[in-house]
C-alpha cells in the first residue's frame, strides 16, 4: 500500500503546507474554526489523540500545548520532519489505511486531511474503519473533507469564473465526479458532498455523523484576497460560521466540512 506519488511530490516540491493556516485570511479562519470544534468535541486533556495525516503539525502543536498526549502520523516525509520540529508531540510516518496503533489505544482520532487525498471510496472507508479500530469505546472520531462546491466558489471569489476557461472546465468536471485534476494547481484529491460524507461514515460502521461547516458562508469573501488585512471581517466570518455551522442548507458553502462521531 502506498500513497500516490503526486501527493508526495506536491507537498515536497511544489507547496509548503507548514504556514498555510496562518498566512491568509481563509487559512486563519479554517484553523481557528477547526480548533474551536476540536475544543468542543474532544475529551478533556490529557486524552490520547491520534492526528492521522496531521501534516506539519499545526493542530497537533496546539493540542499538545493544551495538555493532550498527541501522536501525529503522515505519509509525507517533509511533513513528518516539520512536525517533529515542534518537539511537543510524537511525529511518525504512517498511512491512514493501515495504522500501527493497537486496538482501543486512543481516546480520539483526527483525520483532517486523509479523506480528501484518498480518491477511491474503498480507501476512505478503510481509513475510517482503521480510526474506529484504534479509538476506545466512548472515544471520538473527527474527520474533515473538502466540499464539492469549494472550487466553484473559489473561482468565483477570485474573479476567474468568466476569464479562465480551463479552470472552468476542470471545476465542472470535478463537480460531476468529485475527483480533482492536478492541472487545477492542487494535487490528487477527492471533494465530498455532505450526503457522501454521511454515507461513507455509516458504511464504515460509525453510525450517524454530526456535520459542521468549518469556514461558513463568508468563506468566498476570505479567499478573494480582498480582506487579508481585515481581522474584523475574519472575526465576522467565524461568528457567521458558528451560527450556521449545522444548517443543512449552508454546510456546503464552507470550503471544509467536519464530521464528528462518538464510538
Amino acid at each position: 500500500m502506498s500513497v500516490h506519488p503526486d501527493i508526495i511530490e506536491f507537498y515536497t516540491d511544489a507547496y509548503d503546507e507548514s504556514d498555510r493556516l496562518h498566512r491568509s485570511a481563509a487559512g486563519r479562519a479554517e484553523r481557528l474554526r477547526t480548533l474551536e470544534l476540536l475544543a468542543r468535541h474532544l475529551p478533556p486533556a490529557p486524552a490520547r489523540v491520534l492526528d492521522i495525516g496531521g501534516g506539519p503539525g499545526v493542530h497537533a502543536a496546539e493540542l499538545a500545548a493544551r495538555g493532550y498526549r498527541v501522536t501525529l502520523l503522515d505519509p509525507v516525509p517533509r511533513h513528518v520532519d516539520q512536525a517533529s520540529r515542534h518537539g511537543s508531540f510524537t511525529a511518525l510516518p504512517g498511512d491512514a489505511r493501515a495504522l500501527p496503533q493497537d486496538e482501543d489505544s486512543c481516546d480520539a482520532a483526527l483525520l483532517l486531511g486523509p479523506l480528501y487525498h484518498l480518491t477511491e471510496r474503498s480507501d476512505r472507508i478503510r481509513a475510517l474503519r482503521e480510526a474506529h479500530r484504534v479509538v476506545r469505546p466512548g472515544g471520538v472520531i473527527m474527520a474533515a473533507v473538502i466540499s464539492r462546491h469549494a472550487p466553484l466558489l473559489d473561482l468565483s471569489a477570485r474573479g476567474r469564473i468568466t476569464t479562465d476557461e480551463r479552470a472552468q472546465e476542470l471545476a465542472a468536471e470535478l463537480a460531476e465526479t468529485g475527483v480533482n485534476d492536478p492541472r487545477s494547481g492542487f494535487t490528487v484529491a477527492y471533494f465530498h458532498t455532505a450526503a457522501e460524507l454521511r454515507e461513507e461514515w455509516r458504511d464504515a460502521g460509525l453510525g450517524e455523523a454530526s456535520l459542521y461547516g468549518i469556514e461558513g458562508p463568508l468563506w468566498p469573501l476570505l479567499v478573494s484576497g480582498l480582506v487579508e488585512d481585515r481581522d474584523d471581517l475574519v472575526a465576522t466570518a467565524i461568528r457567521t460560521a458558528r451560527v450556521t455551522e449545522q444548517d443543512p442548507e449552508m454546510i456546503a458553502s464552507s470550503a471544509h466540512i467536519m464530521a464528528v462521531g462518538r464510538i
